[in-house]
């Protein structure tokens, strides 16, 4: 039997991947608007939306519901977001852009396609492709 590489294990590879890339980028917007990782993707997933509850920013940005609820929070004490409550149910939350979250994202928006058209600069166009092709497959597939 082979001995288990760590380095080889296609799970850890993409984690440290994913993680190396968030950061790299976190650098960026960090310095200038003082953003986490956990509020830009926040903010970032509000962008494609009016109002947003905590649950499917959960879901949809793969963090733990703390975070995502900790996040909105700095969020909303920046003036960024701000939250709206059911008037049902006092436990349904949703959040929204303010206009200055709105400005924010205006500036980052630009920053996150630089970024991203610097690494895939690091690719061939035909492995760019193929990245694509097997990110969705994989993403795809929760399981």
């Amino acid at each position: 039997m082979t001995a288990f590489d760590l380095d080889d294990f296609l799970p850890y590879r993409l984690a440290v991947l994913a993680s190396r890339v968030s950061t790299a980028f976190s650098k960026r917007y960090g310095r200038r608007f003082g953003l986490s990782i956990p509020e830009w993707r926040v903010i970032a997933h509000l962008s494609q939306a009016d109002a947003v509850s905590v649950r499917e920013i959960h879901e949809r940005v793969d963090m733990d519901k703390s975070k995502v609820s900790r996040a909105a929070a700095r969020l909303e004490a920046a003036g960024i977001v701000s939250k709206q409550t059911s008037a049902t149910d006092k436990r349904l939350v949703s959040l929204s852009l303010t206009d200055k979250g709105r400005q924010i994202m205006a500036e980052i928006g630009p920053m996150a396609r630089a970024y991203e058209a610097e690494i895939r600069a690091k690719l061939s166009p035909s492995d760019q492709i193929a990245l694509d092709r097997v990110l969705g497959v994989l993403l795809e597939n929760k399981g």
